[in-house]
């Protein structure tokens, strides 16, 4: 509660660092805001010309929506990934970024992570809504569930926020932990139901059985992977027009409630040397 009223009494320096990046992101640059989409749209043609006519992964259709388009399925995971991916990113290294301002304004500090992810989210905000009309001209009836993939994407972007705190405070000690983030980032993707649906992970794991002599499945160490969930419940929702499963949605929720406890946690036992890390 403390942090909550911490950062509603600064709104006023969250909202104008928020749409300070808003608008330096794009800033004299002709398509504007349009350049949001460019990096997601690329990878969707990449990956549908790659993975659906050259290895011919197939993706089910939307049960029931019924909408069997791969590059759709393809978006409904890379626009959740990429708005986690630039939240933690930008999250990580707001300090950095903002040394100047720590070093010569006195604010709680705790709203310049806050306001990159804000802006982070803003600009993904057209992500979202090129991927609904794309849904509604296939022919899927998204419009209803729109409400409950918002409340996942703000989930979502809570579990991003504990994992940037605690990294904001990492990147001050070790400068390294910029670039090993773009290396797990790497490993993370692949290891996420983004490009491949869930069902092949499933089908090699009851091909493998149990491992080491153990109740445990190759299935049990996929799903350990917080993003397995989140994306599962978007497709859900989006893709399949239906409920999402009730253990996928509880995971969300433990997920974002867990990274965020433990991401305030570190921020707040070094909150008061940023001005000397820095």
């Amino acid at each position: 509660m403390s942090t909550l009223r911490e950062l509603i009494s600064a709104r006023y320096v969250l909202s104008a660092l928020a749409f300070r990046d808003i608008r330096g992101q794009y800033r004299s640059t002709l398509l504007g805001q349009l350049w949001s989409l460019a990096n997601p749209l690329t990878q969707m043609l990449v990956y549908t010309f790659v993975f659906s006519f050259v290895f011919r992964v197939q993706s089910a259709p939307g049960d029931p929506s019924g909408v069997d388009v791969y590059a759709l399925y393809l978006l409904c995971g890379l626009i959740p990934w990429s708005l986690f991916q630039s939240a933690v990113t930008t999250g990580m290294s707001s300090l950095v970024t903002n040394a100047n301002l720590i070093n010569k304004v006195y604010f709680p500090r705790l709203v310049i992570p806050f306001a990159a992810i804000v802006a982070t989210a803003y600009n993904s905000g057209f992500e979202f809504l090129v991927l609904t009309v794309a849904l509604l001209v296939a022919g899927s009836f998204v419009l209803p569930w729109l409400p409950l993939a918002l409340l996942l994407v703000i989930t979502l972007l809570v579990f991003a926020t504990g994992i940037a705190l605690a990294l904001s405070i990492a990147n001050l000690y070790f400068r390294d932990t910029q670039y090993l983030l773009g290396v797990v980032f790497q490993v993370w993707m692949w290891m996420s139901p983004i490009i491949y649906p869930i069902t092949l992970v499933e089908e090699r794991s009851v091909a493998v059985g149990p491992l080491w002599g153990t109740n445990i499945t190759l299935l049990d160490i996929y799903s350990v992977n917080p993003l397995v969930h989140f994306i599962t419940v978007f497709r859900e929702l989006m893709y399949d027009n239906r409920l999402p499963n009730l253990p996928d949605s509880l995971a969300c929720i433990a997920w974002a409630i867990a990274a965020l406890a433990i991401g305030l946690f570190v921020f707040r036992r070094h909150e008061k040397r940023l001005a000397e890390l820095l």
